[in-house]
């Protein structure tokens, strides 16, 4: 589901660097997106592709299928069901959930080695794996995407259409514990325009940690 204002499709070209803005620099570190579901997480992760190409964004492994725009690498990689379970024998993820019946998880070794050459790393997870990064690398800075309200997150979820209608009840029900989380998080940005939020998410990545606030 797209959030309001504006769409950055998948398969869009990324700026040239010079138009984004310049390069990510400072140390190291790693910043965490979370929120609920359905609050725009891969939209705002698609516009900071788009609009800021220099900044290095992780990329996930589920065992859900692709949905309508999606592609394999962009959004995320697709895995069957025995693969991922191989993926966590061999200790192949620096965190993974189950969520909604499917499995996510972030590959280890790529950040690793992103933050070991001095770039800064985005990953885009769930709560689960928000507090799991938290628990393994609490100086990490963890940002929260908030909807502009309640009534409009739902509107989101239950109008994506994209799974089952009962999926989509659990979602919420879901949604509703993720935002009573937003307390554990650094700071959160309101996601009620999706280009302002990506940039928004950058300057924070390019930014000294923050103080826990608000970005409204």
């Amino acid at each position: 589901m797209t959030p309001p204002g504006g769409e950055f499709p998948a398969g869009s070209p990324a700026r040239e660097p010079s138009e984004a803005g310049p390069p990510v620099g400072g140390p190291a570190r790693l910043t965490v997106l979370s929120g609920p579901s359905a609050v725009g997480k891969g939209t705002v992760m698609a516009a900071v592709r788009y609009r800021h190409p220099e900044v290095w964004v992780s990329v996930s492994c589920t065992t859900r299928a692709p949905r309508p725009g999606e592609f394999e690498g962009v959004q995320y990689h697709f895995v069957s069901p025995p693969d991922f379970d191989q993926m966590v024998a061999d200790g192949a993820f620096l965190e993974w959930a189950e969520y909604a019946g499917n499995r996510y998880g972030t590959p280890r070794q790529p950040v690793l080695d992103k933050l070991a050459a001095g770039v800064p790393a985005v990953l885009e997870i769930e709560l689960q794996g928000a507090r799991q990064i938290k628990h393994l690398m609490p100086e990490a800075q963890f940002v929260f995407l908030a909807p502009p309200s309640w009534t409009e997150l739902e509107r989101r979820l239950i109008g994506r259409g994209t799974e089952p209608i009962d999926v989509r009840w659990a979602r919420l029900d879901q949604a509703k514990v993720e935002l009573d989380a937003e307390d554990e998080f650094d700071v959160t940005i309101v996601n009620d325009e999706v280009g302002r939020a990506a940039d928004e998410l950058v300057e924070l990545i390019r930014s000294p940690r923050p103080t826990t606030r608000k970005l409204t």
